[in-house]
């Protein structure tokens, strides 16, 4: 995750230390910058930047409510609710920040029905993930990575973005996925939720 990230943000020689030191074996980040960049036009305002976020957000929130139908483990399904709830609580969020912005107050539709934050589409992670998505440490290191991979979209996101206005917003959802990293890792710490 985070190796991917910093080869997204530029840097020409990283490496992923998946397993810890002992796992090392010289592998370096791969894929291409421009992935899942097709997900914007490069044009986007202020506001139609907020609506792409908030589509992202639903289908997240839409994976994890999907999810708790495939896991018997009542702490699990616990978890999924629980995240399931935090993403609907920052769509609210983009949807008031998008009528401010926006000037005009209207309900958001998601324009990305099949993508979820991260850029992936929503029936094919589900489905590579049941068995990950069994156990409370699964979903949470699922869900860390998730969100990882949405501060690196959002992060990427300015390399096509024109407009500095849309930039700082997608400078902000950056920083709002960082809040949920840390508050991701705080539940990991304490290996409770």
């Amino acid at each position: 995750m985070a190796a991917q990230l910093l080869n997204g943000q530029g840097f020409k020689e990283v490496y992923n230390f998946k397993g810890g030191m002992n796992s090392w074996q010289g592998l370096t980040a791969a894929g291409p910058v421009e992935l899942n960049l097709d997900l914007i036009r490069g044009d986007e305002s202020p506001a139609g930047m907020i609506e792409v976020a908030f589509g992202l957000e639903g289908v997240l929130q839409k994976f994890y409510q999907t999810a708790v139908e495939t896991v018997a483990d009542r702490h699990t399904v616990d978890l999924l609710q629980k995240l399931a709830a935090v993403e609907e609580k920052h769509q609210q969020i983009l949807q008031d920040e998008y009528n401010r912005v926006a000037g005009t107050p209207q309900p958001l539709v998601n324009k990305l029905p099949d993508i979820l934050e991260g850029g992936f589409r929503f029936s094919e992670f589900l489905t590579q993930n049941k068995k990950v998505m069994q156990t409370v440490s699964g979903v949470l290191d699922l869900a860390l990575m998730l969100e990882t991979q949405a501060l690196d979209l959002y992060l990427r996101f300015t390399l096509k973005i024109k407009e500095d206005a849309t930039k700082t917003v997608l400078y902000h959802l950056a920083d709002q996925e960082k809040a949920h990293l840390a508050s991701l890792g705080e539940l990991v710490d304490k290996k409770t939720y």
